[in-house]
Formats: C-alpha cells, sequence, structure tokens
C-alpha cells in the first residue's frame, strides 16, 4: 500500500464501497452487458486508475508504475507461460504425437464421459500441480476439443475440474508462499493441514458434477464405479498428502494415482452404454506401447522440466549471490518507487520452453524452422488475451498499492464472529481480480491471521479458507476466462463462457462459506 489511508472517506463502510466498484463493474460487464473480455478489462483499469488517483489519492507517478508492473507481469511470466504451453501442444501436433496421444485415450475408454475424467479431471490436477499459471486450462481444453468436445463446453469443464486442484498449483506454491509472512501461529503446514477438513469434499464431489454437466443423472448411474474409484482416488490421497507430507506434491502424486487406478480400472470394467457426443466412435489407428510413451513424451518432459526449475537448489541460482543471479532483471520502474523483478532463465515459461525444444529435437517429424513458424502463429493467436491479462493484472496492482483491497479485507474483518462465514468471500474476491490463489494469499492471508487472532478463531483455519474461497474463483476469474477462451478459439466468447461457470463458482463459494463457519465453531 502506497497511500496515507485506506479509508479516505473516514468511513470504512463507505470505503470499502467504493473500492469494491472495479470487482462490481467487471461482473457487470462479463455478465449483464455482455462485454469483450478485453473491453471490459480497459475499460476496468481506466475506472480503477481513476478511483486510486483522486479517491484513494496514489499519487500519479504510482498509479502509472502500477499499470506498468501489472503490464510487465502479464507479459513476464503469465504471458510467457501460456504462450509456451501452448506452443508445445502444437509441437505436439504437428509432429503427430498428438494423434498418438490421443488414441491412447480413447484405447482406454471410447466413453467420452470417462476420458473427461481422464483429461478433463486427472490430467488437469496433474498439470496444475506441475505448472499452474493457466497451463492446464489450455493444454485440457485443446484435449476434449479435439476428441469431439464443444469449445466453450470444453474450456467450462476444464475450469470447474480446476476448482479440485487450484489450491496446490505449480508445487503447492499458493499454500506454501504463507510460510514465508512470518506470522504468528501460522505456517504452510498448519495451513495445509486445515485444507484436509474443505477440499477433499470439494475434491470427492467435482467429477460427479463434471459428468452430471454432460450427462445428468443418468450418467452418473452409468459411469458410477470409474467416478467412484477417480474421486475416492485423488480425495484420499490429496488429504493424506496435505496432512502428513505437506503442499508441495498435493496435486501431482494423486493426480497420477487416480490416472493409473483408473486406468488400470478400465481394463476390467467398461460402461455398458458408450456415451458419445457427436454419435459416432472415434476411429484410431493401434499403437505400440513405445510409440504411446513417446507421444507423450512433450507432457512427461513438460514435468521434469517444471520440476527442476521448481527446486529449491535450482531457485538458489538466480536468489541473490547466487551462479545466475545477474540474470534476474532488476529495476525501479520511473517515476515511481515501484520495484521490478524480471526472471529471464528462472521463470515457469523458460522450463516449458525448454520441453518444446527438446520435444522438436528429439523428432524428426517437425524442423526447427515449423517449430519457429509455430511459435509465431501462437503469439499471433493470443496477444489479445495477453493484453487482457496485463489489464487486469494492472487493476490488481492499482488496488494493491491504493490501499483498496486493504479497505475491502478491513470492512469483511470488522464483522467479528460472523466473519469466519465471510472468510472464504475475501479470497474470492483476491483471486476474482489477481486470477492467481499465490497473490490472492499474499494479499490476505495476513488479514485472515490477524482476524482469526482478533475474534478467537483458529488464523490457519482462516487462511485455508482464503485459500479454498480463492480456488472457486479460479472458475469466473477473468484471467482464467481469457486464457480458456483464447485455448479453444473462442476469444471474444468471454462473456458466454463467463455466465456458464458463474452459478457453479458461487455455488462451491457458499458451501465453503457455510462450512467454515461451522468449522470456526470446532476449532
Amino acid at each position: 500500500m502506497l497511500v496515507s489511508t485506506f479509508d479516505p472517506f473516514h468511513n470504512l463502510a463507505l470505503s470499502a464501497s467504493v473500492a469494491a466498484i472495479p470487482i462490481l463493474l467487471f461482473l457487470l460487464c462479463l455478465t449483464v452487458l455482455k462485454m469483450k473480455g478485453i473491453h471490459a478489462a480497459l475499460v476496468n483499469l481506466a475506472v480503477t486508475f481513476l478511483i486510486a488517483l483522486f479517491v484513494f489519492k496514489l499519487p500519479i507517478g504510482e498509479s502509472v508504475g502500477s499499470v506498468i508492473q501489472g503490464i510487465i507481469q502479464g507479459i513476464w511470466p503469465i504471458g510467457y507461460i501460456i504462450v509456451m504451453a501452448v506452443w508445445l501442444y502444437k509441437i505436439a501436433v504437428k509432429s503427430g504425437k498428438f494423434d498418438v496421444l490421443r488414441g491412447s485415450i480413447v484405447g482406454i475408454s471410447q466413453d467420452q464421459r470417462i476420458q473427461l475424467l481422464l483429461i478433463g479431471f486427472c490430467f488437469n490436477a496433474f498439470l496444475e500441480g506441475a505448472a499452474g499459471f493457466g497451463v492446464p486450462i489450455a493444454i485440457c481444453a485443446v484435449l476434449l476439443v479435439s476428441l469431439g468436445y464443444k469449445p466453450l463446453q470444453a474450456a467450462m469443464l476444464c475450469l470447474i475440474a480446476n476448482g479440485a486442484s487450484g489450491a496446490f498449483g505449480a508445487i503447492g506454491i499458493p499454500v506454501g508462499i504463507v510460510g514465508t509472512f512470518g506470522l504468528d501461529g501460522v505456517t504452510s503446514m498448519n495451513v495445509s493441514m486445515m485444507t484436509a477438513l474443505t477440499l477433499p469434499i470439494i475434491n470427492f464431489t467435482i467429477p460427479f458434477l463434471l459428468i452430471w454437466l454432460i450427462d445428468g443423472f443418468k450418467g452418473i448411474k452409468e459411469v458410477l464405479p470409474a467416478i467412484l474409484v477417480t474421486s475416492t482416488v485423488y480425495t484420499v490421497a490429496q488429504a493424506l498428502m496435505t496432512v502428513f507430507v505437506g503442499p508441495e506434491l498435493a496435486d501431482i502424486i494423486p493426480s497420477l494415482l487416480a490416472m493409473g487406478l483408473l486406468a488400470l480400472f478400465l481394463q476390467k470394467w467398461q460402461p455398458k452404454h458408450i456415451f458419445l457426443l457427436n454419435g459416432r466412435e472415434m476411429k484410431t489407428e493401434k499403437h505400440s506401447a513405445g510409440e504411446v510413451i513417446k507421444a507423450w513424451s512433450p507432457f512427461y518432459l513438460l514435468t521434469i522440466f517444471v520440476l527442476i526449475w521448481s527446486l529449491p537448489v535450482f531457485k538458489g541460482l538466480f536468489a541473490e549471490g547466487g551462479m545466475l543471479a545477474q540474470s534476474v532483471l532488476k529495476f525501479v520502474i520511473p517515476g515511481s518507487s515501484i520495484g521490478m523483478s524480471v526472471d529471464l532463465i528462472g521463470a515457469t515459461g523458460t522450463a516449458i520452453l525448454l520441453a518444446g525444444l527438446t520435444t522438436t529435437a528429439s523428432t524428426g517429424a517437425i524442423s526447427l524452422k515449423e517449430s519457429v513458424g509455430l511459435l509465431r502463429k501462437t503469439v499471433a493467436e493470443f496477444w489479445i488475451p495477453i493484453l487482457m491479462i496485463c489489464a487486469i493484472i494492472g487493476i490488481a496492482k492499482l488496488m494493491t498499492y491504493g490501499g483498496l483491497t486493504v479497505a475491502l479485507g478491513e470492512a469483511v474483518a470488522t464483522t467479528g464472529q460472523v466473519f469466519p462465514l465471510l472468510s472464504p468471500i475475501l479470497g474470492w474476491v483476491g483471486v476474482f481480480m489477481t486470477g492467481s490463489v499465490v497473490n490472492n494469499n499474499t494479499l490476505f492471508a495476513p488479514i485472515q491471521a490477524t482476524a482469526g487472532h482478533i475474534i478467537g478463531t483458529n488464523p490457519s483455519l482462516l487462511v485455508s479458507a482464503n485459500t479454498a474461497g480463492g480456488v472457486m474463483a479460479k472458475l469466473v476469474s477473468p484471467q482464467s476466462i481469457a486464457i480458456a477462451t483464447a485455448a479453444v478459439g473462442e476469444t471474444g466468447n468471454e462473456a458466454a463462457l463467463t455466465k456458464m461457470t458463474i452459478k457453479y463458482s458461487f455455488g462451491l463459494l457458499a458451501f465453503v462459506c457455510i462450512w467454515t463457519f461451522v468449522l470456526s465453531l470446532i476449532f
């Protein structure tokens, strides 16, 4: 916060109401006015800029600097990650690996409800744990479209499925980062353990919801054994990981176990009625085990490189005094006091870049020239979504530095013993505006912990509620919506996708709110 006060009207309720305008305006633009995402983002950026500058008195230099910081971070690392992830997918398609990969999935089951469990839920969770930052939504939505799902339908399903894994994206960073704040009585392990009181219920339910969305209760009945295998294995494994190990592998191990055990189960059992969205079975060639392993290699490589990039030893190379510290550009944005740090090599996008280059080099089906051409095409396709993301992050920065987020947090925290009921809403707001559970916890975890100490509720419970509530906002966060629509070639239809997902976001949020309040009476 770079302003003298977060309460410019000396009336917290009024100040918080004004601070909420960017959030309400965004929802209004996307749902009622049905504006394109890029137009909604730019209008909102202008309105937020004026509110921060003239109402909350953020100096002009800091206001402009906030927007510049948002633009830079929207391009690097977020835009970088998105472009690299889609580029890797295009390499897999061009090289022929994708057809074999798709065939390996269809070979497990022709039933498209089963394929949704394998790709939309299990593989989605795996990529969330390995990479995060929109990678699972982009890749899995495209995979589903290639299997016959309608573009916006595929995007919606992947967004909803992501609600089971978003809390532990990118090697558990959203929860792991809490341990760096030095909060009294709150550690990342405490929060990780507390998530096991809420998230397993949601995790177990989401596979049922996914099948219901495409085939109703009839579909649930027909593939119930497969749903139970997926839900039970993933839910139990993640609960055990979060309680006894920590957040780092809480997506990766459970998703691999669920995918593997579901594939084994399907060798012995298949639904009596094969559900096909377009009424036709997808014909695929038979491939050897070696060919299937090679076809999945882009994603093995993605995982390996991202895991290396996430290792503390590797990250230490880019820290102050590290061997590669010079590759991190650090500067202060001119005219402001806002510092920037741009990690050229240590960014997750570089790990995906290496996966793409290695895939290109290891197959003769695509040349380096063709691969570079695919990269140019990807950049051309994604410049509008990335511009939208830049605007959204600019809004988030203006709200943070201008004190708008603090005003919202302080207003909610004044509710006393009712606060646990509203605690997840604060998390939802944080992710809706920033698109990131990491940023959400950075903004609001200290407020949640402080409120917990004041009202006598376990502060780790409230920080976990902040995390869980935030995950429910990923379903409709403008940043997530922009990534999803761009991935399936539906840029400009952000309003339609938001309308498709928002009721599920609110429904899951309502459950988290009520359940957190119940838990607050116990802990």
